[in-house]
């Protein structure tokens, strides 16, 4: 009788739905699956507020997919003497504009503009690749 209970209470709250039901319910599932929280034209409205905002900035992060795209658009930025910045992860920041985690990196041109910058970027957005670029630097092509 009691395994019975413990399985209905697992079914009814949800424990045992698919993977992906839970991610649809479940931002940090989502998150999880590389996904944003807000999708559809939830993100979409969210995006359009975040561009009022400068690329890069808490409010409008730069969007990624995972760790290796976030890399992969940090290695594209160069500095205005045209040389790449160092950069090294500085942790995260808690919720977005996007309801995703964000994370801040320490991004450093030494003496070029724009100097020593903090770039905000949201990792959970699979398969996209930003076109944006962060003020103060240019970016090469993929």
């Amino acid at each position: 009788m009691k395994h019975e209970l413990v399985l209905g209470a697992a079914l009814m709250s949800g424990l045992l739905l698919p993977a992906t039901n839970a991610a649809a319910r479940d931002p940090y599932a989502s998150m999880m699956a590389g996904e944003s929280a807000l999708q559809g034209k939830e993100l979409k409205k969210a995006i359009e507020k975040a561009a009022e905002y400068p690329m890069g900035s808490a409010e409008n992060p730069v969007r990624a997919e995972f760790p290796p795209g976030q890399r992969a658009y940090l290695n594209r930025l160069r500095c205005a003497d045209g040389k790449p910045p160092a950069y090294s992860r500085a942790g995260n920041v808690g919720d977005g504009p996007y309801r995703n985690i964000m994370d801040v990196y320490d991004v450093d041109c030494g003496n070029a503009a724009p100097g020593k910058v903090s770039i905000y970027m949201d990792m959970y957005h699979k398969g996209h690749v930003e076109g944006e670029t962060v003020p103060g630097f240019t970016v090469t092509e993929r």
